[in-house]
This record gives structure tokens, C-alpha cells and sequence, in this order.
């Protein structure tokens, strides 16, 4: 279904508010200058007029012609000489009571000067206004003549609105003209800002983006894996929810590089390259993460990189728990095939009429099963780790592997997550199987484990080819292993037993032969209640194998 869209794009209403703000603003500025330029115009007419109106009131001719038998004779024609030499509209000098003596229309002559002559009666000689006589509105100045201190006539000299407004007129196409580039230039401008504009928001309105950007953000923080934006510098751009609860990220995690805000080396490493990843597995604090990385682009330009991530912590964990249920099913089975043989040889035996012998036999392979069963849950008092170990010494014995418990093994209940304790065993029993049936005989795995202090020591060891001291670190990193792998399923038991370990305050160490002996205060491996002529460690077996020392805190009340 095709988008619906506004009438109007944002580009385009910034466009038009843009120019509707430009043409009220110059219109006013157009509309300021010319006011502006108005007073401007009439005060510089005044301070003329007022200019003219001094020179006539101070000229001897002016009080000659007034003490002269006919003072109108004499005064007509110099103020319309000054009239037409100045270009103003009138000159007129009257007496004090505002008979005029001269004036452009000599109708006007003997009549009363239209407009306020009292400032200049009294001696103000600075006194201009606005005012509307026979010629209509005019700009005047109207000063007293002195002779000898003493105000004898009056002098007006003025200039129209209408010419003083034309004077004006002529100057407005220059304010116009500046007002238009302007307004171009700010057209201009508007239209550019509008078109990149018009780019970046792919021509959408505001309610669009407004609309696209609540559902985007919405549905980025509600769906259940992790997302991570990085541009193209490796920035963290976007981070959601999920992400931030997996990754244990500061709230201000946005902004820096993705390898700086605090993730485990190696996948802060990965991340930064940039490079398409596809369901890769890493181990963070205290989860398991599958990664997948690949390139976010538009319109054929790369913008960054993609990161999506999954909690596989809790499937790991019920798939570990499958694999021990499955093993314990397959343990079950085997007995019961074993089981069916048995009672096959007992019953023959009895058939056969040696009872003896049957009773023998019978007795000889419970103690066998026994020993081990007893041992297993005199000292181990957590039922989920113990059947672990019943488990896996089935498993071990179809594998041509015996599995031995230690003498004095003690395993007290509470002290970590069942859970916990059987990813930690189980991932070190299964190693030492694996290790222990590619070796040549005898093949053996042992397990010990005592509570010394505030802490319960606990060691696996294996008749297997052993592991170079210079690997004991990396034994625990992900996807290293001693055997051929395609990176995505093995390589994960020592690092996943090592952070069970780390979440309750413990941890999990690959003893060498330089002496390091983090466990030393566990019972001897050599000395196992089910040891017998065949499980004897030599001092050529203690050179053979792989040791790890396992160290968890005791919780107390």
C-alpha cells in the first residue's frame, strides 16, 4: 500500500514560512525606512527653512524696507527673489500682529499669516512647524526680526508637504530596490535551505516524521533481541533495551566507539571492525550472546553497520540440562541392557547347577555399581550434581573411560545454583572424557572435592594428552579447543564453567606442572575408594592428563 503523504512536506512549509517571514519583515523595514526617511526628510526641511528664514530676518534690507513709507513695495519683490533663489513655496514677512507684507500670491498680502507666530513674538528664534495655511500643509519656520534687541517684524519661510514629500519620492526607488535584492537573496536562500531539507527528510511532513519516528522508536526498544546501530566509524548510534540488558550498557552509551564503552575485549574488537558476522557465539559478564553484524545501507550508500543479538544464556542452559537427561536416559538404557545380561548369566549359571558361581558373580557386580553409587552420595550432598556423576560414570564406561570419585569427596548442599554446579562439573567431566578416550590405556577421570575454610576446593583430572602450560589461559577462551571445530558449537565448556564460577564469587584454574596448586588442600586423586590394581596412579600417570582446580565460596546464613 502506497504511503500517504501530506499536502505540504516539511521542506515545503519551512519554505513558505520562511517567506512569508521575509516579506513581513522587509515590507516593515520597507515601511520603517519610510517613516524614517519622512522625519528625516521634513527635520532636514525645517532646519532649511529655519536656515532661510535667519538670513532674511538678519539682512539690513529687511528693517530698511521696514521703516519705509510703503514697506510691502520694497519687501514683495526681495522675498520672492529669496522665494524662487531657495526653491521654497513662500516668504512672508509680516509685522507682529500677523498682517502679511509679503506673500507669492499678492492676493494674500494684508491678510493674517495662517499659523502660530507666538513663540516668535516673544523672541524664539528656533521655532519650526507643520501646519496647514492658504497653500496647504507646509514644514515652516517663523523667527522674529530684531532691531537693536527689540522684535519689530516676523519672518515665515516654508516648503510644502507635497514637494517635501516628492523630494522623498525619488529617493524610495533606492529603498525599494535594496528591499528587492533582499528579499531575492532571502528567497534564495530559503529555497536552498528548503531543497536540502526537502533531502533529508525525503520529502515528509511533520506529522509523518513525527508519526515514523514514535512507531520506529517504539518498535526498536520493544522487539526481543538486542539491536545496536554503529556508523561508519564504529560510533554507537542507536542502542535499544535489550541490547542494554544483555550487554549490561551505561545509559550514556550512545556517542562513543563500540569497542570504549565497556564490552568484553574480544567482542568489542569484533564489533569494531565493521566486518558481517553471522551467529557468532561470545561470552560477555554473565551471558551468552549470539552475534550477527552486517552493513546498513540506503540507496546504494553505506550508512554504518547493523548488530543484532540474541540471549542464548538460558538455552544454553536447558540444553546442557537436555544433554545430561539425555545421557542419564542413555546411561539407564545401557544399565538396563547390562542389567539384562547379567540376570541372562545368573539365571544360566543356575540352570547350569552352579548356584554358587551365580551368587558369586551377582554379588561381585553389585559391588561393583555400588561402591560408586555410595561414594558418589555419601559425599556429594547436592542431588542434581550427584546424579550428574552417576551419569556420566555410565557414560564414561561405554566410552571405555572409568570415572573415580576420591576418598573423602565432599560436596555440602547450598552452596551455588545447581544449576551452576552442573554446568561447571559437567563442562570439566565432559573435557576429561573427551581428553582421557583419545589417550592409550589405562583411560581414567577423577574427581575430588573438599570443603576447606569458607570455601569448597573441588579438582577434574584426566589421563589425556594433558594441555601445554603455555594454553592454560587460553583453554578458557571462547571457541578454543584441542580438537577440529567449526567455531559455533565447541570451544564453550571451559569458558561457560568459568563464568558459573565467576558468579559466585569463585573460580575455575587449569593446574600446571610449575607448581601452581590453587586447590592443593583437596584430597589426593590417587587415592579413590574405587581405585583398584587397574586405576593406580603411578608416578607415570601423574605426568600424563590435565588437572583443573575449582574454587567456590561457601554462602552463609
Amino acid at each position: 500500500m502506497a504511503r500517504r503523504r501530506s499536502r505540504w512536506s516539511l521542506a515545503g512549509q519551512l519554505f513558505a514560512l520562511q517567506a512569508a517571514i521575509v516579506v513581513i519583515v522587509l515590507t516593515g523595514v520597507a515601511a520603517a525606512t519610510y517613516v524614517q526617511f519622512d522625519e528625516t526628510n521634513r527635520d532636514a526641511t525645517a532646519e532649511e527653512m529655519l536656515g532661510i528664514a535667519h538670513t532674511l530676518a538678519a539682512s539690513p534690507d529687511v528693517r530698511a524696507a521696514l521703516a519705509a513709507r510703503d514697506p510691502v513695495a520694497v519687501l514683495q519683490p526681495l522675498a520672492e527673489r529669496i522665494r524662487i533663489d531657495t526653491a521654497t513655496d513662500f516668504v512672508v514677512v509680516m509685522r507682529l500682529d500677523g498682517i502679511r507684507l509679503s506673500h507669492p500670491n499678492p492676493a494674500e498680502i494684508g491678510q493674517v499669516f495662517q499659523g502660530t507666530i507666538e513663540p516668535a513674538k516673544h523672541g524664539d528664534q528656533q521655532f519650526t512647524e507643520t501646519y496647514t495655511g492658504t497653500l496647504g500643509p507646509s514644514v515652516r519656520a517663523v523667527v522674529p526680526v530684531l532691531d537693536h534687541g527689540t522684535v519689530v517684524a516676523l519672518v515665515s519661510v516654508g516648503r510644502t508637504v507635497a514637494k517635501v514629500s516628492r523630494e522623498l519620492q525619488r529617493e524610495m526607488p533606492w529603498v525599494l530596490g535594496a528591499a528587492g535584492v533582499a528579499l531575492l537573496l532571502a528567497a534564495a536562500g530559503s529555497w536552498l535551505v528548503s531543497r536540502w531539507l526537502r533531502r533529508s527528510t525525503h520529502d515528509l511532513g511533520p506529522a509523518e516524521l513525527a508519526r515514523m519516528y514514535e512507531y520506529y522508536d517504539a518498535v526498536l526498544h520493544a522487539v526481543r533481541e538486542g539491536l545496536l546501530l554503529l556508523d561508519r566509524s564504529g560510533r554507537v548510534q542507536l542502542v535499544n533495551d535489550e541490547a542494554q540488558r544483555l550487554l549490561a550498557l551505561p545509559p550514556d552509551a550512545q556517542g562513543p566507539r563500540v569497542d570504549e564503552i565497556g564490552l568484553p575485549t574480544e567482542l568489542g574488537a569484533a564489533l569494531a571492525t565493521g566486518e558481517a558476522r553471522d551467529d557468532e557465539i561470545h561470552l560477555t559478564a554473565d551471558r551468552i550472546v549470539v552475534v550477527s553484524q552486517g552493513a546498513a545501507r540506503w540507496a546504494g550508500r553505506h550508512l554504518g553497520t547493523v548488530v543484532t543479538l540474541r540471549d542464548h544464556t538460558e538455552l544454553r542452559a536447558l540444553v546442557s540440562e537436555l544433554q545430561t537427561i539425555r545421557g542419564f536416559a542413555d546411561s539407564l538404557n545401557a544399565q538396563a541392557h547390562e542389567a539384562a545380561n547379567q540376570l541372562h548369566t545368573v539365571i544360566s549359571l543356575i540352570e547350569l547347577g552352579r548356584p554358587d558361581d551365580a551368587l558369586e558373580f551377582a554379588a561381585s557386580e553389585l559391588a561393583v555399581s555400588q561402591q560408586l553409587t555410595d561414594a558418589v552420595l555419601a559425599g556429594i550432598a547436592v542431588p542434581e550434581l550427584a546424579a550428574l556423576v552417576v551419569g556420566k560414570a555410565a557414560e564414561a564406561g561405554e566410552r571405555g573411560v572409568t570415572l573415580q570419585v576420591a576418598e573423602g569427596t565432599r560436596v555440602p548442599a547450598g552452596i551455588a545454583d545447581p544449576r551452576d554446579l552442573v554446568t561447571i562439573v559437567g563442562n570439566l567431566l565432559d573435557n576429561a572424557i573427551d581428553a582421557a578416550e583419545d589417550a592409550p590405556a589405562p583411560r581414567w577421570v577423577r574427581i575430588a572435592a573438599c570443603v576447606t575454610g569458607d570455601a569448597v576446593e573441588l579438582r577434574v583430572a584426566d589421563s589425556g594428552p594433558g594441555i601445554a602450560a603455555g594454553d592454560a589461559e587460553r583453554a578458557f577462551e571462547r571457541g578454543w579447543s584441542t580438537k577440529p571445530h567449526d567455531g559455533l558449537g565447541r570451544g564453550l565448556g571451559l569458558a561457560l564453567a568459568r563464568q558459573a564460577a565467576q558468579r559466585h564469587g569463585g573460580w575455575v584454574r587449569l593446574r600446571t606442572s610449575d607448581g601452581d596448586d590453587p586447590g592443593r588442600n583437596t584430597p589426593e586423586l590417587g587415592s579413590s575408594e574405587t581405585d583398584g590394581a587397574d586405576v593406580d596412579r603411578s608416578e607415570g600417570d601423574r605426568a600424563r592428563g590435565a588437572e583443573f582446580a575449582v574454587h567456590l565460596p561457601l554462602v552463609r546464613a
